[in-house]
């Protein structure tokens, strides 16, 4: 089963659930800003993925942080801390459930995902 992890006010979420849809894939939604994550999964997507890909600096939440929390996020474990706290801040959508963990949205990964030949 293919779980997507997002917020669903956020664009690039929208624009992933509805290529999916579009195509026929079969999703379940968990909305990262009412459900939260927890801390293993945000674990496990780090091993995956690294905690650098997770992390959204290029978003509105990072952008409004005091420049201490955003110096203070230096490794694995302060990421983490930090994305826990404030899901906002996990770069949209997560998907697991494919042959790998996808992070963004990207429509030829997608294709090369989700579409059987």
């Amino acid at each position: 089963m293919i779980i997507v992890y997002g917020i669903p006010t956020c664009d690039t979420v929208r624009k992933a659930l509805a290529w999916l849809t579009q195509h026929g894939v079969t999703y379940s939604f968990h909305n990262l800003k009412t459900e939260g994550i927890s801390g293993q999964r945000l674990d496990a997507w780090i091993r995956q993925v690294g905690w650098e890909r997770l992390l959204n600096k290029k978003g509105t939440t990072w952008r409004k942080l005091p420049a201490h929390l955003q110096t203070a996020v230096s490794d694995a474990a302060s990421a983490q801390a930090l994305m826990q706290a404030q899901t906002s801040i996990i770069k949209r959508p997560v998907i697991e459930g494919a042959s790998e963990l996808v992070v963004g949205f990207d429509e030829t990964q997608y294709s090369a995902l989700f579409i059987k030949a």
